[in-house]
């Protein structure tokens, strides 16, 4: 059976813009140029996967009830657009940081790797093949340790800089990395990889249980 490949996306900083604890739709806009990144990478047959921590859950700031309210009505954002976001990750955990149950040092917040891992057995991905665009490096030391192909990090007004020794990619905008990964006339499509296509959207926290099942019809931020 031949493996699926993903677009990784980290949600705040990338998919939108980065806000102190953002869990509404009225505090949550939408990065310049997401949706023709994603739209082109999901031609290419890319999984497109949120892998997010979300520390403001653990801290108090906001409940789990709310980010997944937000997270539906996200998703359906995208549907709108006939762009389809397979499943969003999320560890609402904090180490030091987080209040009751929430107070966890677990395995998917990044930079581990947890949530990537999860996602190459739910979605029979390869790893190699796949990208992940993040804002901090913790989520580059994550696609490190998980294995992903190519690690791209967002840092817009920031010309494009080298990694050390080329381990990951920096450049300063959604356009940027949509022309350089995504563009038909340069990405390498000798041989897709088809879409699953079979389950529905979800958000699945840490503890492995799916919320928020999508219906049928349709770097001045917080630390996370």
């Amino acid at each position: 059976m031949s493996k699926n490949k993903a677009l990784f996306l980290d949600r705040d900083g990338v998919i939108n813009l980065e806000r102190t604890y953002v869990h509404s739709p009225e505090t949550f806009h939408f990065q310049e140029g997401i949706f023709e990144l994603c739209r082109d990478a999901q031609k290419l047959d890319y999984l497109l996967l949120v892998v997010t921590n979300q520390a403001g859950i653990a801290r108090g700031y906001y409940s789990e009830a709310q980010f997944l309210a937000l997270t539906t009505w996200m998703i359906r954002e995208f549907d709108e657009r006939q762009i389809r976001i397979e499943r969003v990750y999320y560890c609402p955990y904090h180490p030091t940081h987080g209040v009751g149950r929430y107070r966890l040092d677990s395995s998917d917040r990044k930079p581990k790797p947890g949530m990537l891992l999860r996602a190459r057995h739910d979605f029979n991905l390869d790893l190699t093949s796949s990208l992940l665009i993040g804002d901090q490096l913790s989520d580059i030391s994550a696609a490190e340790a998980a294995g992903v192909g190519t690690k791209i990090l967002l840092r817009p007004g920031v010309a494009e800089t080298p990694a050390p020794e080329d381990a990951y990619h920096v450049l300063d905008s959604l356009d940027a990395i949509r022309l350089r990964f995504f563009s038909s006339l340069t990405a390498d499509s000798s041989a897709p990889l088809k879409c699953a296509g079979t389950q529905r959207p979800q958000a699945v926290s840490s503890a492995g249980v799916e919320f928020a099942e999508r219906e049928s019809g349709g770097q001045n931020g917080s630390p996370r």
